[in-house]
């Protein structure tokens, strides 16, 4: 298990840019994968992008070519680029292990006005 918290998040304009940062509590280095999650008002929560320990990234259809997933040593981040209102949500860091057990963040809100 490790902790996860997140920062960044925050009120935008739509064409805006906020990146998000994920702080764990010790290194990530060989967790399975990370990734950022999100979740609107009364929708189920989505995966936004996954940052395996080698390093493959993969993205939703909806955030490709606008968002960024990127890790060091024990942070994870998201550079989320030409926002729009739909980008509205809490967005959470997840860490998953190879034993396949699960941590998540307790998230933060990202608004982006039109």
């Amino acid at each position: 298990q490790v902790q996860l918290v997140e920062s960044g998040g925050g009120l935008v304009q739509a064409g805006g840019s906020l990146r998000l940062s994920c702080a764990a509590s010790k290194s990530i280095a060989n967790f399975k994968s990370m990734a950022w999650y999100r979740q609107a008002p009364g929708k189920q929560r989505d995966l936004v992008a996954t940052i395996t320990s080698g390093g493959t990234t993969t993205y939703a259809d909806s955030v490709k070519g606008r968002f960024t997933i990127s890790r060091d040593f024990a942070k994870v981040y998201l550079q989320m680029n030409s926002l729009n209102p739909e980008d509205t949500a809490v967005y959470y860091c997840n860490a998953e292990t190879w034993s396949g057990a699960e941590s998540w963040g307790q998230g933060t809100q990202v608004t982006v006005s039109s």
